[in-house]
């Protein structure tokens, strides 16, 4: 690739992109001519397709604040050294705890230890990233989708007491954002998915689909993929501060 078309080419970082709504918008954005690093707790698989290959992935621990500091500082120097410009930052990475057998973590039996590394990672994280890469998307007049869920806004009967408030609480962010990292060009906002076809579905979600969700389907994480794109590109280019449900109508 020569130097101008390097220079052209639109980057995305994306936060945990092993698997799921992650991996679908990875394969998204490259299919459309992006470059996307990749960041997760795990480092480049050996045995992953994925031709871009480790020079486009960074390990690190967003429960870390300090680790997540040095991932920013590398994240710079990658966008730096290969004279890439940062068009999209999409904070989808996340954790829920669970109980024993999987059982539900609600308010009361959450330790508090917990309470505080599911907000460093879902909440503290993405407000991290953001300013740490503020002078690289003002650059590219870029855009920030942090991805929140439909448990941010109502009691869910899989999802923990300290997941789903860490999610509300990343829903309001992406107001605040909106409206301070807007006059530098930046758009931000979120998107709310409901109940997706991915590894991490708990027994049951049957019964939500059927009687709570008036399309009778789960949704895809391509379909999610499409939406962050949407929020990533000129299409969406008077949209900030908006969270955009992906629920089959379920919040309605």
């Amino acid at each position: 690739m020569s130097q101008i078309a390097n220079d052209e080419r639109k980057t995305l970082i994306l936060t945990g992109a092993s698997r799921g709504i992650g991996h679908a918008t990875v394969k998204r954005f490259s299919s459309a001519g992006w470059r996307v690093i990749t960041c997760s707790r795990h480092p480049f698989p050996e045995d992953c397709p994925w031709e871009a290959g480790p020079e486009d992935h960074i390990q690190v621990d967003l429960a870390d604040e300090e680790n997540t500091l040095a991932a920013i500082a590398e994240m710079r120097e990658r966008l730096r050294d290969q004279g890439s410009r940062l068009y999209a930052l999409v904070n989808n990475a996340a954790i829920s705890p669970k109980g024993p057998g999987g059982s539900r973590l609600g308010a009361i039996d959450t330790p508090l230890d917990d309470w505080k590394v599911v907000f460093q990672v879902n909440f503290f994280a993405p407000l991290m990233l953001a300013r740490g890469l503020i002078e690289e998307l003002e650059a590219a007049r870029g855009a920030v989708v942090n991805v929140s869920s439909i448990a941010g806004s109502r009691v869910h009967p899989f999802a923990g007491a300290a997941y789903a408030t860490s999610k509300a609480a990343l829903a309001a962010l992406t107001r605040e954002m909106a409206a301070d990292f807007g006059p530098r060009g930046i758009r931000v906002n979120a998107i709310s998915p409901g109940e997706i076809d991915t590894a991490i579905l708990s027994p049951g979600t049957e019964k939500i689909v059927e009687e709570q969700i008036p399309m009778r389907r789960l949704g895809e994480p391509e379909e999610v993929a499409k939406a962050i794109y949407f929020l990533c590109t000129d299409a969406s280019s008077y949209v900030n501060g908006a969270e955009l449900h992906i629920n089959g109508g379920q919040h309605v």
